[in-house]
């Protein structure tokens, strides 16, 4: 804890078990935690996966030897970083590795969610478009164009008149012009 306050981190020091440590992150919700490695591997292994669990940061590893299989495992784990216990330096390189790929896993998911969303809604405006061009005898595009109108003429969105119309609403009782 010393060497990451000299770092200008404030550091929260918890040693605790496992229940006690996910208490502690989900109700502090670190910007990242870090797990000090103290002999019992498997212990630090299953204390990664919980905080991962709870966690809105990334996790790191000190360790006070290298030790290349239990890393791995870590990795499986959800560790972003390690660092060994010795240098400022090497805990300082950790956070920043660590703290970057995070925000690079988080950007990630949030344009996966993004393209899941416009996924979502290209699919029920082609759903509304299949359901307008069999009802009204109408290409693909009168069938957009149907859609917009309506859209545009009771201040709403082609998603909002999409979702009506494959609910059964509106445009599907409306008159061919």
């Amino acid at each position: 804890a010393s060497q990451v306050r000299e770092l200008g981190h404030t550091p929260t020091e918890i040693a605790v078990d496992l229940r006690q440590a996910a208490e502690a992150v989900a109700r502090d919700d670190p910007d990242l935690t870090i797990v000090v490695l103290y002999g019992d591997n498997g212990h630090a292994l299953d204390l990664i996966e919980e905080i991962n669990a709870y966690s809105s940061g990334p996790v790191i590893a000190l360790l006070d030897r290298e030790d290349p299989d239990w890393v791995a495992a870590a990795a499986e784990r959800g560790i972003f970083a390690y660092a060994r216990q010795e240098t400022t330096e090497s805990i300082q390189a950790a956070i920043e590795v660590a703290m970057r790929r995070w925000r690079e896993q988080r950007e990630l998911s949030e344009q996966i969610e993004r393209l899941e969303g416009a996924l979502q809604r290209r699919a029920l405006i082609e759903r509304a478009k299949g359901i307008l061009m069999e009802r009204h005898s109408v290409a693909d595009r009168a069938a957009f164009e149907l859609m917009r109108e309506h859209a545009r003429s009771n201040n709403r969105t082609v998603i909002d008149v999409a979702a009506a119309v494959t609910e059964g609403h509106a445009l599907l009782r409306q008159a061919r012009d």
